[in-house]
């Protein structure tokens, strides 16, 4: 028998990973209840400086999670979002004006120096540099001109979990304060993260079925695409088997000749317009007879060949990807128990990763 999230054997490989998966309701409800105001201020004071558009940079997980903010940028605020390419600075020399432009850098640990070393040269360019860290005495947040802390604490499983979540609420509420609203809808996220986690035993499920896969693609639209691209990050990491993630209508652009019905499709359906959006391309999935699992509502589920349903009910799509990378997490480490790995500790990767 496996570990759960709710009370990891000590004596178990994953245990971290697990304990970490469970903090995350905790976690969601001390940014709401201690981080709020001080997310609020931050954007309120950026509000006032009327930034003309928003340029986001990130790594590994955390670019998973700027390309949420970039989501709710461009929808909640109409303002333009781009996700940059460091090397134009630290390894070309490029020095574009930045002058009243919004720099977010999103970092777990604001330790990697090609983060610290564009954040800074934005800076000198002019632009409104913002930090989004799990450590609010990081160099990252020590060049940044603002900073909002994630609050998430001390992670020491190298797959993040809990870090991205808060990230991703953490940027909700930013937005939010943006425009000026208070993120209220967001107070129900604790409750449902927690009856999540509490479903383990079907993602187990899940797991047994997928354990001896070769290779996944992982599909969505809009606002879960982000999910998409992170659970496949997850699934790399941990398990190593080859995940492909696609935006639904990138994979109709040719990825599509590669899906069989051996290999399984996961399909991030939101419940909104991003998930409208997709349906053209379940539809050919099904078609094709691909094994197709669905991690959304109960109707798209009922449709699948496996799913996970999720309390998408009254949540506000552009919420729901706080929740549904919470079974995805679950499902990357179930396959890795199952195939006899640890996913406490994955080859040849470090916590903070030093590009340049």
């Amino acid at each position: 028998m496996t570990a759960t999230t709710s009370e990891p054997q000590s004596d178990l490989p994953g245990r971290i990973m697990a304990r970490e998966m469970a903090e995350q309701p905790a976690v969601l409800r001390r940014i709401l209840e201690e981080g709020a105001p001080a997310i609020r201020q931050v954007a309120q004071e950026i509000a006032a400086r009327n930034p003309r558009f928003v340029l986001l940079t990130a790594r590994g997980t955390s670019d998973n999670a700027a390309l949420y903010a970039k989501y709710l940028l461009e929808i909640r605020l109409g303002l333009p979002c781009g996700l940059t390419s460091m090397s134009t600075t630290t390894a070309y020399g490029a020095r574009p004006d930045l002058t009243d432009v919004l720099v977010v850098t999103v970092s777990q640990s604001g330790g990697s120096p090609d983060l610290v070393a564009s954040t800074r040269a934005a800076r000198e360019a002019g632009a409104i540099t913002l930090a989004v860290t799990n450590n609010p005495d990081s160099p990252l947040a020590g060049v940044s001109e603002y900073h909002v802390d994630v609050m998430a604490g001390p992670e020491k499983a190298l797959p993040a979990t809990k870090t991205y979540t808060a990230s991703l609420l953490a940027l909700y509420l930013f937005v939010e304060g943006l425009r000026g609203g208070d993120g209220a809808p967001a107070k129900t996220l604790p409750d449902l993260a927690e009856r999540l986690l509490a479903r383990q035993d079907e993602i187990r499920a899940l797991a047994s079925r997928y354990r001896f896969a070769e290779r996944m693609v992982i599909t969505s639209r809009g606002y879960g695409y982000p999910t998409a691209k992170e659970a496949a990050l997850k699934l790399m990491e941990t398990s190593y088997i080859p995940a492909l993630s696609y935006s639904g209508a990138d994979l109709l652009h040719g990825p599509l000749a590669m899906v069989d019905n051996v290999s399984p499709v996961i399909a991030v359906v939101t419940d909104g317009k991003g998930g409208e959006a997709l349906q053209p391309v379940l539809d050919r999935l099904r078609g094709r007879g691909a094994d197709l699992v669905v991690i959304g509502p109960a109707d798209q589920v009922e449709q699948a060949s496996a799913g996970f349903v999720l309390p998408t009910e009254g949540i506000a799509e552009e919420l729901q990807p706080v929740l549904e990378i919470i079974p995805l997490q679950l499902l990357a480490y179930e396959v890795t128990i199952a195939r006899g790995q640890d996913p406490d500790a994955p080859r040849a990767l470090a916590k903070v990763t030093e590009t340049r």
